[in-house]
C-alpha cells in the first residue's frame, strides 16, 4: 500500500488547499492562548492582543486569541469527511496580569467554538502530565487562600462531524485489518491517560522559537489507531515538527500538515525519516506485548478463544482475527511532500513461544 504526506507552508486559518471532505481524522495541538511563549504568535495574528495584555485585560486578550483560531476550526470542519473525527490536545492556562492571578479555560472556549460549527462533542481524555517541581502548588505560604492547585493535566477534546461514519463494502477489508488488540482497547479508550510523558522540546539549529511545543509521538499514534483506518488521511493544521505526520506514516495512514513557520520544514522531513524505523519497531512491540498478555491470561487459566490469522496468536474477540499491521518500507520526496510504501508487518522471531 502507498501513502502520501503533504506539507503546506502557510496560515492554518486558510485551509482551502485541503479538499473539502478529504480527511477522516484531525489530530492537532494549537498554540495555547494565554501561555506566554505564544504571545508573539497571537500578536502577529491579531495586533490588538499585545495592548490588551499590557493593560491587564486578560479575558479580553483570551477571547481575541481564540477568535484568531476560530477560522482554523472552521477549515478543519470543512476538510473532514462525514463521520470524521477531530482530536485536539489543549491545555488551560494560568497567568498573572498586573498582580491578578487567573485560570484561562482554553478547553471550554475551544469546545464552544467547535459546537458552534455543528460538531458533536464526544467523551474527552484527560492527559495527566506530572510536574517534577518539588512544590505541588502555585502561590506561596501555608495559610488558606494563598495557594492554588497545580495543573498536571491537559485535555484531548474529541468531536465528530455529523453522525457515525458509514463504512461500505469497499471499507471492510481495511477496517478489519485496522483492528486493535483487546488489551490496547482497554488502555486507549480510558478517559485518563497517565502513561504518556511530555516530548523533548528542544528545536536544535532549526525553528524560529525557543521550544517546539510538540506532544509525544504516542499521543497521535494512539489516536490514529483508535479513529482512522489504514489508508485514511490525517490532517494536522499546526504541524510543528511533524509528530502527527510521522505517526500517520508509521501507522500506514496518509497525512497532510500545515505549518506557518517555514524554518520547521527540515524537522518535519527528519520526523518522517525517523518514522521509517519507528513504524516497524512499534509494530513488533505491539505484537510482543500482545503475546505476553495472552500468555499471562493462559497461565491464569483464561485462554483466548480465537486466533489472529496473520500472526497465529490467540486473541480475545472475533473482530481481532483479521488484524494485520502495516509498516513503512521506504520514503520518497515528491513535489509538496513525500510518498511512502507500506507492507504487512512480519511476525517477530520466537513470538509464538511467548504467547503459549
Amino acid at each position: 500500500m502507498q501513502t502520501s504526506h503533504t506539507l503546506l507552508i502557510g496560515d492554518a486559518r486558510d485551509l482551502s488547499a485541503v479538499e473539502a471532505g478529504s480527511v477522516q481524522l484531525v489530530v492537532t495541538s494549537p498554540p495555547y492562548p494565554m501561555i506566554e511563549m505564544w504571545d508573539e504568535t497571537f500578536g502577529a495574528l491579531d495586533p490588538g492582543v499585545p495592548a490588551l495584555l499590557e493593560a491587564g485585560e486578560g479575558m479580553a486578550a483570551f477571547e481575541r486569541m481564540h477568535a484568531a483560531l476560530d477560522a482554523v476550526w472552521a477549515g478543519c470542519a470543512q476538510a473532514l469527511a462525514p463521520g470524521g473525527l477531530l482530536c485536539v490536545n489543549i491545555g488551560d492556562a494560568t497567568r498573572s496580569l498586573r498582580g491578578e492571578f487567573c485560570l484561562y479555560p482554553n478547553h471550554v472556549r475551544l469546545s464552544l467554538a467547535l459546537m458552534r460549527l455543528g460538531l458533536t462533542p464526544l467523551p474527552d481524555v484527560l492527559w495527566r502530565k506530572p510536574t517534577n517541581a518539588p512544590n505541588k502548588f502555585m502561590g506561596s505560604g501555608m495559610l488558606p487562600g494563598g495557594a492554588y492547585v497545580t495543573y498536571e493535566h491537559e485535555y484531548i477534546l474529541i468531536f465528530r462531524k455529523g453522525g457515525k461514519r458509514a463504512f461500505g463494502p469497499a471499507d471492510r477489508a481495511r477496517r478489519t485489518a485496522s483492528a486493535y488488540f483487546w488489551e490496547e482497547r482497554n488502555l486507549w479508550f480510558s478517559d485518563l491517560w497517565t502513561d504518556l510523558r511530555g516530548a523533548d522540546q528542544r528545536l536544535g539549529p532549526h525553528g524560529g522559537r525557543a521550544r517546539s511545543a510538540a506532544f509525544p509521538f504516542e499521543l497521535p499514534w494512539r489516536l490514529i489507531h483508535m479513529y482512522a483506518l489504514q489508508g485514511d488521511r490525517v490532517l494536522d493544521p499546526f504541524v510543528g515538527t511533524g509528530t502527527t505526520m510521522a505517526a500517520a506514516l508509521a501507522a500506514g495512514r496518509s497525512s497532510v500538515g500545515v505549518e506557518l513557520d517555514p524554518s520547521l520544514q527540515p524537522l518535519v522531513g527528519d520526523s518522517l525519516q525517523r518514522a521509517l524505523l519507528e513504524g516497524p519497531a512499534r509494530a513488533a512491540g505491539r505484537l510482543r506485548a500482545h503475546a505476553a498478555a495472552m500468555a499471562a491470561r493462559a497461565a491464569a487459566g483464561k485462554p483466548a478463544a480465537h486466533r489472529v490469522e496473520a500472526y497465529d496468536l490467540p486473541v480475545i474477540t472475533r473482530q481481532e482475527t483479521g488484524l494485520r499491521l502495516l509498516v513503512p518500507t521506504d520514503l520518497r520526496a515528491v513535489e509538496g511532500g513525500w510518498t511512502a510504501d507500506h507492507a504487512p508487518a512480519p511476525t517477530p522471531p520466537r513470538l509464538g513461544a511467548a504467547s503459549g
